[in-house]
């Protein structure tokens, strides 16, 4: 893909991603707590894809954690950690939190709560950091 190609794809993705934080915020305070944290992974896998397509790399998989720890220019987060570790707790969210068999007995919107997508919300927003350089 050229540059110029790739730039635009990652600010498609950016513009996404954006919309998916305001989607996670609004069923946040509409009470959809399930809803809310399945978006902010959401929003945050298609920001981390955005980073990817502007250094011209094309991300091949859904795991935030994935698209963090084989990001190839690792050299430019700072705190690297930080990253994996927002990472993993929202990949946690990626079957229970939408699918009625992905929780044992119970259906996602009556196991998330106000405090979960709180948190969910929180971590996304650590990925529309840029990275350093």
């Amino acid at each position: 893909m050229s540059q110029s190609k790739s730039r635009h794809e990652a600010e498609r993705w950016w513009l996404t991603a954006s919309d998916d934080l305001g989607a996670a915020k609004t069923l946040h305070e509409a009470g959809k707590y399930s809803h809310a944290c399945f978006l902010s992974l959401q929003s945050s896998e298609k920001a981390m894809k955005a980073l990817w397509f502007v250094i011209d790399h094309d991300p091949c998989v859904h795991s935030i954690q994935n698209l963090v720890m084989k990001f190839p220019k690792q050299n430019l987060f700072e705190r690297p950690n930080d990253w994996i570790a927002h990472a993993s707790y929202l990949d946690n969210f990626y079957i229970p939190a939408r699918y009625p068999n992905g929780l044992p007995d119970l259906t996602p919107s009556q196991v998330y709560i106000f405090q979960d997508s709180e948190q969910a919300i929180e971590k996304q927003i650590f990925f529309w950091k840029k990275p350093v350089n």
